[in-house]
């Protein structure tokens, strides 16, 4: 069971409406869906459209390919369509299926592209869908049985009231070692770990950029994506990429938003607001897959990212804000690792930090300007920071604590 199967039920239940499932590849989309569909109440049915007969089917019998049994059939019927944004008029499609089927039909569509980027042509789906963003395993949904986290106004509250689950420290040291993608994370083989990432990476690259994009340079961008370990944790230069690949800016830009698109990585934009003298362009990029990260310190950054990342989505995707994930830095040069905010307003800062058991001072000088309800330091080292605490208005805590919230 994932965090997301409750509200998916919920939503299919209650509002009539298809469900997205948008998320990296081989994160368990799939699996998601095979499950939600063993659980309908009646029938079922799951087409994917890299397999060349379902793919023939939906072709030639858009109207009721879902029909392969029309006597066994029990109505609603619960058909999963897996990697349908790959058909150039996926969404015309889907806006005709759903209007003419949507009272016999509960959708669900998943797929390794970010579904509300890749519209090509074709009317609105607007009102029609609910997207969810599918995350690989944090630590709490690793420790527990796939149960949301506290909503944004409790949520940084109970870090000190609650205690760490049992095994909250060991599963933090096996998530760091095996990523949070499913295969490798409950496989816990080093050797499975690298064959899996090779394959992971070889899919995204010479496979889901050469469906879904008319990028040809592949070669290049393999190129490219060796060099982004070493950059994760600061600012990214773009100018710095196109010299070293010897392409324009602008090609170097579409690359990293294809990328993006295909959740190979993520990006987090600097936050300004009314701050003078801040940086506004250069954004940080992070790896879904952070096994290639070589120091430990931007790969310990790079997993709290990715719960920051996750968190926000999950707020947005139960209906509870809109939150989105920044890094605020001055030219000064002092930094903060991420912002949360809420339509567009500090919500919480948050510094990540191996070993430092003081508040960090880019951390006070920025919870001072910005007033943020929260400010959160999280510290990896256990023995430096054994427990959670406030000093000077500042959250200290142990990563697997509140890690294990997320």
């Amino acid at each position: 069971m994932r965090y997301l199967d409750t509200e998916i039920e919920r939503l299919l239940a209650e509002e009539q409406k298809m469900v997205f499932i948008s998320g990296p590849r081989q994160v368990g989309k799939t699996t998601l869906a095979r499950h939600l569909l063993k659980d309908a109440s009646g029938s079922s049915a799951y087409f994917n459209w890299d397999v060349d007969s379902d793919r023939k089917l939906i072709l030639e019998s858009p109207g009721d390919f879902w029909l392969r049994d029309k006597e066994s059939m029990k109505s609603p019927t619960r058909v999963a369509l897996d990697e349908i944004h790959k058909f150039p008029r996926w969404k015309r499609f889907l806006k005709g299926l759903y209007d003419a089927h949507h009272t016999q039909l509960q959708i669900l569509v998943t797929g390794s592209g970010k579904l509300d980027v890749f519209q090509r042509g074709g009317d609105s789906l607007f009102g029609r869908y609910q997207l969810y963003h599918l995350h690989p395993f944090t630590l709490g949904e690793f420790l527990s049985s796939g149960d949301p986290p506290p909503a944004p106004k409790v949520f940084f509250q109970q870090i000190v009231d609650h205690p760490a689950p049992a095994g909250a420290e060991e599963g933090l040291k096996t998530l760091e070692r095996f990523t949070g993608f499913p295969e490798p994370l409950f496989a816990e083989s080093d050797t499975r770990l690298r064959r899996w990432s090779r394959s992971h990476e070889h899919l995204i690259i010479r496979e889901e950029l050469r469906d879904l994009t008319r990028i040809r340079e592949l070669g290049l961008i393999e190129s490219l994506v060796t060099l982004l370990p070493e950059r994760v944790g600061s600012p990214l230069s773009v100018n710095a990429l196109r010299e070293q690949l010897g392409v324009r800016f602008e090609t170097v830009q579409a690359w990293l938003k294809a990328l993006e698109r295909l959740f190979f990585l993520f990006a987090i934009r600097p936050y300004a607001g009314k701050l003078s003298r801040t940086l506004r362009r250069e954004e940080k990029a992070y790896l879904f897959d952070f096994s290639t990260i070589p120091e430990p310190g931007p790969r310990f950054e790079n997993i709290v990212a990715l719960h920051l990342l996750k968190l926000c989505d999950n707020w947005n995707d139960l209906g509870y804000g809109d939150f989105s994930l920044h890094y605020v830095r001055d030219r000064e040069k002092r930094e903060v690792d991420f912002l949360i905010t809420e339509r567009a307003k500090p919500f919480a800062l948050v510094e990540a930090k191996l070993t430092s058991s003081e508040v960090d001072p880019s951390l006070r000088y920025f919870t001072q300007r910005l007033k943020p309800r929260h400010a959160i330091q999280i510290v990896r080292a256990p023995q430096r920071l054994p427990h959670a605490f406030i000093s000077e208005g500042v959250l200290m805590t142990p990563a697997a604590k509140i890690l294990a919230m997320m």
